[in-house]
């Protein structure tokens, strides 16, 4: 599996949508596409317009894998981006 960043801009309004696109997310990764996808972790972004966005840290097959994922959940991915290296100087708080 490769890895990849997933940007979603100002995906929702609450933090109350954000975890009921989180739980339909992690419900299609692990019972729809468990060999395909693979969810890692995500970061929780304070959008300028008072949304909420994400950038997510997936493992997937290929990029193809990532957007049906999206699509399952009916969520948004304005962004795929193919990771090649990484450098890790502290572990995540």
């Amino acid at each position: 599996m490769e890895t990849y960043v997933i940007l979603r801009r100002s995906a929702w309004e609450t933090g109350t949508d954000l975890e009921k696109a989180a739980a339909k997310s992690t419900q299609v990764g692990d019972e729809d596409m468990p060999d395909q996808v693979r969810w890692l972790r995500s970061y929780v972004l304070d959008e300028e317009d008072g949304t909420l966005g994400t950038v997510c840290i997936y493992q997937a097959v290929d990029e193809d894998a990532i957007l049906e994922h999206a699509t399952r959940s009916d969520i948004p991915a304005d962004e795929v981006i193919r990771v090649i290296d990484t450098v890790l100087v502290r572990d995540d708080p």
